[in-house]
């Protein structure tokens, strides 16, 4: 039992810390909404999720308590003190005093799951023993109070000797009362807990919180049969539950698509009118080209996907917050364990479609080093929102004026990585890296209503780091390639100063229909020919005869080669490379997909066929194409050798998936 006594209050807390601020650490088990309060206390934008390994690193952000700025320190999710994967080991060093970079907190807040109290008071038990001040948050005590049970914080505040502030978390409620509860910190006067006891070192702690569970917790009786347990029988079904997972990835995408229509063609208007507007009001030269070509023409190319990565972060932070990705990982642990795959390796997947970087670094969630290892391998395959915007031009090009056959193409592109992820760790667990992988150990959280201010807030982050990245590393390569597709300039080839000469003969008789037609023919062969001699199609001529089976060009080429400093940059040199050796003469540029459609091999036959299409969406599911993931892949393992293995496996896939499919399209005649 764990008795009441005098306390310190947080006076003397703030004396002892001298000038800096007070550092509380927030601590609670998994999925009971550490990272939600944390986010409505500091305002920061840290992503939540309701499944376990989310958190991997600490958080540090800082609030008002009402009368003093004071920092915490959002830690992973524990049960218990006996740490058995890394996240937990890095939460209790920060708990204990032993981590070098926060310290020793001067306070803890534990949030406690009002809707499973038991669990909690297990970690709290061991809390309180540290002797520094605590407060327990019990969050969630709507969704407790709407199945019907009532947590009493006077007695369990009594029972504990500390505060104890219900809240809930994603909506506010509460964070007054808590705020003052930070003014005043306690630090329990405790007896220890589980003090020799025989047989299971733990048997007095879990009867402890039995007993403070049934003086503190009223449950009223549920009736059988209930909406949650009927849902929870479909969305865990074998096969209706794996059903239900591809049906609502397929309408995630189809409001991608159906959604983003109208802020996409703003963003390509505005643009393509921007670039009509410097070419206006700016004298010829290469001055204005770097600017219509090189800074709108890239940036623009990659912006213009914007609206569709904010709502596919805006709905999957949904989904998070209804509990549902948790049941759908229960139900993808059936299929990973046949292949070899640990239960635990859903988590940094399910992060790997936002980036494939922090899901290498989630991996650190998976206890053994050979599960851990096939997970980081595989990981990339899995499409990152840097895919998207290549998905999206593909898919386009292919159904410009079908949302439907449109949201299919990226179905079929995430479902082509996830299958590859799995039939390629399926292959290393029984060569490379045999071994058996432990099960998931996963808790379905409840049910709940989702929180639009955390969806806006993940959003909205996706959104800074895409505009980022296209303001810093997509600009840059932008610039730089417009200066590889323009220099060294050379000579208009024979056939454009015979044709010159035409036109101006046709002008001299006063053909003026006939002197524009030629003069324009012109200006294309001057720039195809000035773009195939520049140090940017010197080396795509180069690589061409590998490409050349799978249907792409040289020009394609060039884009393949700098998109390894980020998979999208391929969108920008397209908008790059065929923008310089379009019509030059035309008023104002058209938009990116007008310009691919438009684009023509040196016979007359357009690029982006069909088959062409494919052969390029399979190799961008497929291959590695980003530097900094093979650098955190070299961190995570410590070695060069997985990374070089990473790269050379799924290089050879992807030219491999590209190849058949180009040339069994090519061979049934599908152009």
């Amino acid at each position: 039992m764990i008795a009441r006594a005098d306390c310190d209050c947080f006076s003397n807390l703030a004396e002892a810390s001298g000038d800096r601020a007070l550092r509380f650490a927030l601590a609670g088990n998994p999925n009971c909404g550490k990272t939600t309060l944390f986010n409505a206390l500091t305002g920061l934008r840290a992503h939540t999720a309701n499944y376990p390994g989310t958190t991997i690193e600490c958080r540090l952000g800082r609030c008002s308590n009402g009368a003093s700025d004071i920092e915490l320190l959002d830690l992973p999710g524990i049960y218990d003190f006996s740490a058995s994967s890394e996240e937990e080991q890095v939460a209790l060093n920060a708990l204990q005093g032993r981590s070098a970079e926060f310290g020793a907190p001067d306070g803890v807040i534990v949030v406690a799951d009002a809707t499973n109290l038991n669990r909690s008071l297990f970690l709290i038990s061991q809390i309180v023993e540290m002797k520094l001040p605590v407060v327990v948050v019990l969050n969630m005590v709507d969704l407790a109070e709407t199945g019907g049970t009532r947590v009493d914080a006077c007695k369990l505040a009594a029972e504990l000797g500390c505060p104890v502030v219900p809240v809930v978390a994603r909506n506010g409620r509460g964070l007054p009362e808590l705020r003052a509860a930070l003014r005043e910190m306690k630090t329990p006067a405790t007896r220890n807990v589980c003090g020799g006891c025989d047989g299971c070192r733990f048997r007095a702690r879990y009867s402890w919180s039995d007993a403070v569970t049934k003086r503190c917790v009223e449950h009223a009786p549920q009736p059988a049969g209930r909406w949650t347990e009927r849902m929870d029988h479909a969305l865990t079904h074998p096969v209706w539950g794996v059903a239900a997972f591809f049906a609502v990835m397929l309408g995630l995408f189809f409001l991608i698509f159906s959604l983003a229509s109208v802020p996409m063609d703003l963003i390509d208007g505005l643009f393509t009118e921007l670039g009509g507007w410097v070419e206006r009001v700016m004298p010829d030269g290469d001055l204005r080209d770097l600017l219509v070509k090189g800074v709108i023409g890239g940036g623009g190319g990659v912006l213009v996907f914007l609206p569709q990565i904010c709502i596919l972060f805006f709905c999957i932070s949904l989904l998070e917050d209804t509990g549902y990705l948790a049941r759908a990982a229960f139900v993808m642990d059936r299929l990973m364990s046949r292949v070899g795959l640990p239960g635990k390796a859903f988590v940094p997947m399910l992060s790997a479609h936002a980036c494939a970087i922090p899901a290498i670094m989630a991996t650190r969630v998976i206890e053994d080093k050979r599960d851990r290892l096939v997970t980081i391998l595989v990981l990339p395959l899995f499409s990152c929102s840097a895919r998207i915007p290549v998905y999206s031009m593909l898919a386009a090009l292919l159904f410009a004026d079908s949302a439907w056959r449109a949201s299919l193409v990226f179905t079929g592109a995430y479902a082509t990585g996830m299958l590859a992820a799995v039939g390629v760790a399926f292959l290393l667990k029984r060569t490379l890296l045999k071994g058996d992988s432990r099960p998931l150990v996963l808790e379905l959280p409840s049910y709940k209503a989702p929180s639009v201010r955390t969806a806006s807030l993940v959003m909205l982050d996706r959104a800074r780091v895409f505009l980022r990245r296209a303001g810093t590393i997509i600009l840059f390569i932008s610039v730089a390639l417009w200066a590889l597709a323009t220099y060294p300039k050379s000579e208009p080839p024979p056939e454009a100063v015979a044709l010159q000469q035409q036109a101006e003969q046709h002008r001299a008789r006063g053909a003026t229909k006939e002197a524009d037609a030629t003069q324009a023919q012109v200006e294309r062969i001057t720039a195809h020919s000035a773009l195939a001699n520049s140090a940017a199609g010197r080396l795509g001529r180069f690589i061409e005869p590998a490409l050349r089976p799978l249907g792409f060009d040289w020009q394609i080429g060039i884009g393949i080669i700098s998109s390894f400093a980020a998979r999208e940059v391929i969108v920008s040199t397209l908008a790059v490379v065929y923008g310089v050796g379009e019509d030059v003469a035309e008023e104002s540029p058209e938009s990116l997909y007008d310009s691919l459609r438009r684009a023509r091999r040196a016979d007359g036959t357009p690029v982006f066929t069909t088959a062409t299409c494919v052969s390029l969406l399979l190799f961008y599911v497929l291959a590695m194409q980003c530097l900094a993931t093979q650098a955190i892949t070299r961190r995570e393992t410590n070695s060069w050798k997985w990374p070089a293995l990473q790269l050379g496996y799924m290089t050879l896939l992807a030219y491999g998936a590209a190849l058949a499919a180009f040339q069994l399209l090519h061979a049934c005649g599908i152009s």
